[in-house]
Parts: structure tokens; sequence; C-alpha cells
């Protein structure tokens, strides 16, 4: 049983709370799969969705290390470079939208499941691609399997833990893409002697078929069905101020952390002269202190509130981007590794507010509403137009205009509500 109650964030949506235990009339389709706890008891399966991730993350963002082999090997203009994660952000925009409807047939537990093993095929895809056409196309299954992982996992991360514990939960989750951030510049310079790129991609297939099945033997949590998104459900979600100031915030956000880092061993190369090997060197460095940062920043999200939490998150962030592209050269390995340290800080914050501003049942429909266009928008075109600007000699523009997008981002904060939990 389950009874409803108005969801004081979004006028006319009613929020379902379960009655009786977890799979009491649905089985593995019950609305509510978990009874919610803290992290610590927790963790092993939320370790376990976070390493999920890891390879998720990794297999969209791999390349941009390899990126100036990549444009040598099929011969490509920077802004051909650039544009391969259009196509990327493109297939995970799309399944991001259809998410939904599979979550809502085959709970969150398979559709993690499912996107990791088609992941798996899609970069056994890209691996074998013989030109740009080819790659393009590899690019989109890539973007369309993963996409499919991230509003499960949220909807089970969150059913897992209490509320008072997102902002830690989500951290520890959250340390996935930081470490992507690590170990891609990191494969990069150590199996470039006797791996090339595509090397590396079938490695990450193999990874990813591996952790699937891993997690559909021992992944707890996920174990009931997700809303589709139908157009009563949608329009309701749209008449929410929130959920564009988090679209708006979750853009700006993206661009700052995957968006540049796709293209900043770029900016070092060719905008400052740097040595390919120190840049991503550099660039490593960065993610690995941003790793220690992600975590504080899920902390401070518990401590100090939400909105307080992105406000200075998105103040700092901004400021450290311009300082990417103001910066004199003496000053640029401080300001490389400053700017990833403090981009992550968002996301914590982010995907907990994202989830306190719509019902229990609704929150992969939401995520699945606001990242495609933060992906498209931070992951796609930020990147695509980094690259536009170094083509013509204006590299650093692109830092700064981000960085001041990011600053007046602050003010959007005004007119976001947070219903109580």
């Amino acid at each position: 049983m389950a009874e409803e109650q108005p969801h004081p964030g979004i006028p006319g949506l009613r929020e379902t709370r379960a009655l009786n235990p977890p799979g009491a009339e649905r089985g593995e389709t019950a609305q509510v799969a978990a009874n919610p706890q803290d992290v610590r008891s927790r963790l092993f399966p939320l370790l376990l969705l976070a390493g999920t991730f890891f390879l998720n993350f990794l297999a969209r963002i791999v390349l941009a290390p390899f990126l100036m082999v990549v444009e040598r090997d099929l011969r490509l203009s920077h802004g051909e470079a650039g544009s391969l994660f259009l196509f990327i952000s493109c297939g995970y925009c799309v399944s991001l939208l259809l998410s939904g409807f599979i979550s809502a047939r085959v709970h969150h537990h398979r559709t993690i499941l499912i996107s990791a093993i088609s992941l798996g095929m899609a970069l056994f895809t890209v691996a074998s691609s013989q030109s740009l056409a080819a790659m393009r196309a590899g690019l989109v299954l890539v973007g369309l399997a993963s996409g499919l992982y991230l509003p499960s996992a949220m909807a089970t991360i969150t059913d897992l833990v209490k509320p008072s514990n997102w902002g830690k939960a989500v951290a520890i989750h959250e340390l996935a893409p930081n470490l992507g951030f690590v170990v891609a510049p990191v494969l990069a310079e150590t199996m470039s002697g006797c791996w090339s790129w595509r090397g590396v991609l079938v490695a990450l297939a193999a990874g990813s078929l591996i952790m699937g099945t891993v997690f559909a033997r021992f992944g707890a949590g996920g174990r009931f069905a997700g809303e589709s998104p139908h157009p009563r459900i949608l329009r309701r979600l749209m008449s929410s101020p929130g959920l564009w100031i988090m679209t708006a915030l979750f853009s700006l956000s993206i661009g700052a952390s995957m968006g540049l880092y796709t293209m900043i061993p770029l900016y070092l190369v060719i905008g400052r002269g740097w040595d390919h090997s120190w840049a991503n060197t550099v660039v490593s460095a960065s993610r690995m202190a941003a790793m220690v940062t992600a975590v504080l920043g899920g902390w401070s999200v518990d401590r100090l509130g939400k909105k307080v939490a992105m406000s200075w998150f998105l103040v700092a962030t901004g400021l450290s981007t311009m300082w990417m592209g103001l910066a004199p050269d003496r000053w640029m390995v401080t300001a490389a590794c400053l700017q990833p340290m403090l981009a992550v800080c968002f996301f914590p914050a982010g995907f907990a507010v994202l989830s306190q501003i719509v019902p229990a049942q609704l929150r992969s429909v939401s995520i699945s509403l606001v990242i495609p266009v933060g992906i498209l928008m931070g992951a796609g075109l930020i990147p695509s137009a980094l690259g536009l600007l170094a083509e013509h000699q204006v590299f650093s523009l692109g830092f700064v205009a981000l960085g001041f997008l990011l600053l007046t981002s602050v003010v959007l904060l005004n007119w976001l509500r947070l219903p109580p939990r």
C-alpha cells in the first residue's frame, strides 16, 4: 500500500509514500525498494555503483588526452576533434531522455546492468572504426549506452540513503568521475608506448562488461520501477522554476568540469606552449586533488545547506575558470590545478537539490530532463566552441566567458525554492 501527499515543490504533483514493506505488493517493482540508512551501512553498494560509474564516465572522456594523437591518425582539424565529444553528448542526451521508459519496465537495477553491457559493446565499435564517419557513429552509441546509467543510479542512491546523508552519498558516487579525470591522462602517458588509443578503448570495453556482471550479482538497491516521462508528468515538471534553474546551473557546471577537461590539454599545448606529456601530468595531478575537494563538497552540503554551498561553489569555480584564461604563464600551473579542484564541488549539492525539488518517484525523470541539456551544452557545445576559438587564436577567451557566466549564475539561486524534507 501507499499513500499520496501533495509535493510542496511542484503544484499539482503528489508524492507516493510507501506503507508496506518493499515488494509486498509488486515484488521487485515496488515503488520504494529499500529502507534508507546512513552512508556507513550502505558503503559497499555505494562503492559498487561508483565503480560502475567510473567506467561509464571514463569511456566518455578517455579520448581527451589522446586528442592530438586521434587528430593525427584521422587527419582532423581542431574543430573536428573537439566535435567528437558533441557526438557522445548527443547520444547521451537522447538516452537520458528515453531512460525513464526503460527503467519503468525493467526497474533501475536492470537498467544499470543494460547500460554497462551495451557500453562495452559500443566501445568495441569505436575501437574498430577506420574513418571519421564510423568513429562518430560509434561515439553516438557510446553516448546512448552510457546515458541509461545516471537516472537509475541517482534513484537508487537516494533510495538507499537517508535524505540527511544525500550529500555524502552523492559525494562518494562523484569520486568516480574525478577518478576518471585522473586515470585518463595517466593511461595516455603510461600506455602510449605499448597501446594505441584503440587498445585503451578495448580494455575499457572489457572492463565495462566485467563490471556489469559483478553488479548483476552483488549490486544492491534499485529493484523498483522508475516513472516513464508521460506528457502530463513532463508538463508538471517543466512548470517548476526550480527545474529550469537547475538545468542552467548544471549546464554551466558540467561545462566548467567535464567540458573544460576535454580541451584543457589542447589549450595548454597550443595556447600556452606546454609539452604534451607535461600538460597531461598537470591535468592528472589536478584531478587527484579534486577527489578530495569533491568529498569535502559533499560534507559541506550537509553542514552548510544546499543553497549556501552551491553559491560558494559557483563563485569559486567562476573566478578560477576566468583565471585559467587570464593567468600569466608563471601562474598557469596553479590555475590549471585550482580550477578542476573547485569545479567538482557543485555536483553533490546539485544532485541533492535535484532530488529534493521533485517527488521521490520522479527523481529519475527529473535527472533525465536536466542532465541531457547540461551534457549537450556543457560537454558538447562548450568544447566545440573552444575548438573554434582555438582555430581563431583566441582560445583563452572561452575560459573567461565561461567563468563570467558561472559568476553571474549565482543570482538564479534567489528564485530557487527548496521544499522541506
